[in-house]
């Protein structure tokens, strides 16, 4: 998990500073390296050069859509508490260097709600305790999210609470606009950065002001990873479309053009939720996207039946200067009232391979059967169209088909 010596962004964020800021910089000040080990038949008195960043590697677990209970407007939150909820996929989450996941609604004890409900017992919004914080730290989470449609479900003074929640229990965040996550793992430099269409929140669909952030972090860190809050909802939009979406007439951003623009400007890993499905993978520029991670563990108010209950615990390897490594798909599957376990008919799994397949057709991945996903050559940028024009004849229907699996020109990858 994070190294002893995690540092915080203080002039730009909420999380509380590890280190001093460095005065010139929106970055943290590091920490001075400790002198490196005596190598094996080194002369006396000289030590062994550092390891440099390049050659690190840094492992990253992610997850999308949590909420482990609320007590708002009424208690509905699990008989123990929520102790055990986690419990059949921690062994899984704490494995990796850095954990990450998308909080659904507020860690608050009182408060009032931001919006009023028609009928109460048909009311979605999220009140979790402040207490289970702990059911994060205790199951590896790192940093979480709070860009997402139920981080102001208690307004902006909810996201303050839970933003001093996770400051005192020492998870790192990003959501609110300029707050963003730095510190230190694995000697590397981390910048997490979570945009949405929310509200106040880093948005996702001002592209150019998202792109320039992902740069200005870029420019100092070694690794940066952008979460994003965005797509439509529901059990129809598993495919991308390749085109600004809307929800309830929300626009929720072009989730393809904003993943790839942040690539483009430095990120090295892209992380998406919203949809509450599963959504396709892609190896773009030797980085990762991941469009929708789906939800993860949600005890009451989003549906997990079907295709909504089934998600992947994400971990992805990046090499210290960002490229993709390989990841590993690890399938679950929740079904009420528990939380999320293994699935051994490893659903996830296949859904995303399947997904990225007929999205891309040529996502750069390969996924294997064991869960492991490896680069693999890629010459194509666009989906693979099959629809034609109604009134085309057979013939012009087979061009066209034809057509749709014409390769563009190949990019750099």
């Amino acid at each position: 998990m994070l190294a002893a010596a995690l540092v915080s962004l203080a002039a730009c964020g909420g999380n509380p500073p590890r280190e001093p800021a460095r005065a010139d910089s929106a970055a943290p000040a590091v920490a001075a390296p400790q002198a490196a080990p005596q190598a094996a038949g080194a002369p006396a008195g000289r030590a062994a050069p550092a390891v440099p960043a390049a050659a690190r590697k840094l492992t990253v677990g992610a997850v999308g859509d949590m909420m482990l209970g609320t007590d708002y407007p009424e208690n509905r939150l699990p008989d123990d508490d929520g102790v055990y909820f986690l419990d059949d996929v921690a062994a899984i989450l704490r494995e990796p260097d850095i954990t990450f996941g998308n909080l659904e609604g507020v860690l608050q004890d009182g408060g009032e709600a931001a919006k009023e409900c028609a009928n109460p017992r048909n009311c979605y919004l999220f009140r979790s305790p402040a207490r289970y914080v702990q059911h994060f730290v205790e199951a590896g989470f790192d940093v979480l999210s709070l860009a997402n449609n139920h981080a102001r479900d208690f307004g902006e003074d909810g996201r303050s609470a839970t933003m001093r929640t996770l400051d005192e229990a020492g998870l790192y965040h990003s959501g609110r606009r300029g707050d963003f996550a730095s510190f230190e793992a694995n000697g590397l430099r981390i910048a997490v950065l979570a945009f949405a269409v929310t509200r106040n929140s880093n948005l996702l669909h001002d592209y150019d002001g998202a792109a320039a952030t992902v740069a200005r972090f870029a420019a100092d860190h070694d690794i940066v990873i952008v979460s994003f809050h965005g797509g439509a909802e529901g059990l129809d939009v598993t495919r991308l479309p390749f085109a600004e979406e809307e929800y309830f007439g929300e626009p929720r951003g072009d989730v393809v053009r904003f993943a790839r623009l942040m690539v483009d400007s430095g990120a090295d890993l892209v992380l998406g939720h919203g949809p509450h499905v599963v959504r396709a993978m892609e190896r773009y520029r030797d980085r990762l996207i991941a469009y929708s991670l789906g939800n993860f563990a949600t005890y009451y108010g989003i549906s997990v039946a079907g295709l909504n209950g089934i998600a992947p615990i994400l971990v992805t390897t990046l090499a210290g200067d960002g490229r993709f490594v390989e990841a590993r798909i690890f399938s679950t599957i929740q079904v009420r009232p528990g939380g999320p376990r293994p699935d051994g008919r490893e659903q996830a799994l296949q859904w995303l391979r399947d997904l990225s397949m007929q999205d891309f057709r040529d996502p750069g991945l390969e996924f294997l059967d064991d869960g492991r996903v490896l680069p693999a050559p890629r010459g194509y940028l666009r989906p693979w169209p099959v629809a034609t024009a109604p009134t085309a004849g057979a013939a012009d229907q087979a061009s066209v088909r034809q057509a749709a699996r014409s390769p563009v020109p190949p990019a750099r990858y």
